[in-house]
C-alpha cells in the first residue's frame, strides 16, 4: 500500500509563495509616483495594446505587474465593481481603499484554496484634491496590502528601482521631474547594475505612461505618448 503524500501547510504556502514571486520577477518594473499635480505611471512597455496602466474610474487608477491574463481580469473587475458601485450609491463612493480591499480579497482567497497562486503585484492610486490626500495602494500576490506614501515600484528589480527612488523623489515634484526620475530609475535595474555601465537609455517609445492629473475635472485619468511625452522627458514640454 503507497504512503499517502504529504506537505506542511507551511511548506505548501512557502512553495506557492515562491512560484508567484519568481513569476513576477521575470516581468519588467512599473513605477507609480505622486508630484505636484497628481500621480504618475511609467512602465517599460513597447506594446501599444497590452497595458499594464488603466484607468478604473473617475480619480483612480490601476497598475500591474506579472501575468497579463491574470491582471486583466483582476482590471475588468474592478471596472465593473467601480461602475456598480458608483451607480448604486455616488461615484464619490468609489475609492482607491474600497477597491484595494476588494483586491485583497480576491487574491487572498485565490492564494489560499486554489493550487496555482496569481504571478501578480498591482498598485491601486486614487488622486485626492490636495497632494496630501492622494492614496497608493500596493497589493501582492497573497491578498497583502500596503499603504505607500510617495511613490513604489513593482516588478522586475524594484528593489534597485526603490533605492534611485529613495535617494531623489521628493514632494513637490513637476511632472516633468517626476517622469524624468521614474525613466531613469526603470533604467537601474538589475541589468544595467550588473553592467556597471550607469541607467539604460529607455526610449520613449518603449514606455507606457499615464497620469491622474487632479486639475481636471471628473475623469483626471490621461495617457502621455508622442510628442507630449517626448518633450517632458527632454525638459521641453
Amino acid at each position: 500500500m503507497s504512503t499517502p503524500f504529504y506537505v506542511s501547510p507551511e511548506q505548501l504556502m512557502k512553495d506557492k509563495a515562491d512560484y508567484a514571486r519568481k513569476g513576477i520577477a521575470r516581468g519588467r518594473a512599473v513605477v507609480v509616483l505622486a508630484h505636484a499635480d497628481g500621480i504618475a505611471f511609467v512602465s517599460e512597455n513597447a506594446s501599444r495594446a497590452l497595458h499594464k496602466i488603466s484607468e478604473i474610474y473617475d480619480r483612480v487608477a490601476f497598475a500591474a505587474v506579472g501575468k497579463y491574463n491574470e491582471f486583466e481580469n483582476l482590471r475588468v473587475a474592478g471596472v465593473r465593481y467601480a461602475d456598480v458601485r458608483g451607480y448604486s450609491y455616488d461615484r464619490s463612493d468609489v475609492t482607491a481603499r474600497g477597491l484595494a480591499n476588494a483586491y485583497a480579497q480576491t487574491l487572498g482567497a485565490i492564494f489560499t484554496t486554489e493550487s496555482k497562486p496569481y504571478e501578480v503585484e498591482l498598485v491601486v492610486a486614487e488622486v485626492g484634491r490636495r497632494p496630501e490626500t492622494d492614496q497608493i495602494y500596493r497589493l501582492t500576490y497573497d491578498g497583502s496590502v500596503a499603504d505607500e506614501h510617495g511613490f513604489v515600484a513593482m516588478g522586475g528589480s524594484a528593489d534597485q528601482i526603490s533605492a534611485k527612488l529613495r535617494e531623489r523623489w521628493h514632494a513637490g515634484l513637476t511632472l516633468g521631474e517626476a517622469l524624468r526620475l521614474a525613466v531613469e530609475a526603470l533604467g537601474s535595474d538589475a541589468a544595467a547594475e550588473a553592467a556597471g555601465t550607469g541607467p539604460r537609455e529607455i526610449a520613449p517609445d518603449h514606455l507606457e505612461v499615464a497620469v491622474l492629473d487632479r486639475t481636471r475635472e471628473r475623469r483626471t485619468f490621461r495617457r502621455l505618448s508622442g510628442p507630449v511625452l517626448a518633450g517632458l522627458l527632454a525638459g521641453t514640454g
